[in-house]
């Protein structure tokens, strides 16, 4: 796969529509994760649970978002070299 050129408007959108599409499960896992960590945060405010169990699945949700930027970063790279 080449390089694209991203001089070129119409390739520069292509690749900002081919890049969105490149980790997109990662992140929507981290968003769903992250707000049921925010339920959970609630119920713990309410006595429900302990507020340790919220902060590790937020930390979960967070995880996995740095996991997607880290997917995303390397195929840019790969891409622009051209691999």
């Amino acid at each position: 796969m080449s390089a694209p050129d991203l001089d070129d408007p119409a390739q520069r959108r292509a690749y900002v529509r081919e890049l969105r599409g490149v980790g997109r499960p990662l992140r929507l896992a981290a968003l769903a994760i992250t707000l049921v960590g925010v339920f959970l945060a609630v119920a713990a405010r309410m006595g429900r649970l302990p507020e340790w169990i919220p902060l590790l699945v937020i930390l979960t949700g967070g995880a996995f978002m740095v996991a997607a930027v880290v997917q995303r970063t390397q195929y840019h790279r790969r891409r622009m070299r051209g691999e």
